[in-house]
């Protein structure tokens, strides 16, 4: 079985991440989105188990104390993780799959699993994510600018990741993760691993 890829997205609330996320999906086959445990109220529209994985704090505590999590952050006063199992068996399947975490969460898989592919997504400035979080129409204005202030601390990290997307035209910010995931795909010990049985009737001059 071809080795997979695990990848991390990491932006800070407004940059246009998880809508790139699912229009990647969309676009690319054997690729999954994890999708996170969280112990955040639902928002309008947001379906459990399909969005978020909705559990209560005690539950998230009882799960993570139990070692299920492949990562936990607290973000905003609340809870986000992602399930250790379910992650470990998409990559045992050759199933590349898709983190979307925030810099904490994407330390400490990088820590666990250091293999991981971790991809920042700018927005193209302050007043482009200010702009797209007050667009939102979900936050009040006090909600707005405790986010533009976590998204600072967010961007701060920025260095620490293996490639930078700037959102500012969405089609070409997708084309930009599309491109990257095929590159992954095409490294030398990825597809030494997938093409192994043709590159053996190859070397032994077998038609």
């Amino acid at each position: 079985m071809a080795q997979a890829t695990l990848f991390i997205v990491t932006a800070p609330s407004g940059a246009g991440k998880t809508s790139l996320v699912k229009a990647l999906f969309e676009r690319v086959d054997s690729l999954r989105v994890s999708v996170s445990h969280t112990t955040r109220a639902p928002r309008e529209g947001e379906v459990d188990g399909v969005n978020y994985n909705f559990v209560s704090t005690a539950e998230f505590n009882a799960m993570r104390e139990a070692g299920e999590f492949f990562e936990s952050a607290e973000v905003y006063g609340n809870f986000y993780g992602t399930a250790k199992p379910w992650v470990n068996e998409q990559l045992a399947a050759g199933i590349d799959v898709i983190l979307e975490i925030d810099w904490q969460g994407a330390r400490q898989v990088r820590e666990q699993h250091p293999e991981a592919c971790s991809v920042f997504i700018l927005p193209p400035s302050v007043q482009a994510l200010t702009e797209r979080l007050t667009g939102r129409g979900q936050d009040d204005a006090d909600t707005i600018a405790r986010r533009m202030q976590q998204a600072v601390a967010e961007i701060s990290h920025v260095e620490e990741a293996d490639y930078i997307v700037v959102n500012d035209d969405f089609d070409k910010a997708l084309s930009e993760l599309e491109t990257l995931i095929m590159a992954q795909r095409l490294l030398a010990d990825v597809q030494l691993e997938r093409l192994a049985p043709m590159l053996e009737g190859l070397l032994s001059g077998a038609d």
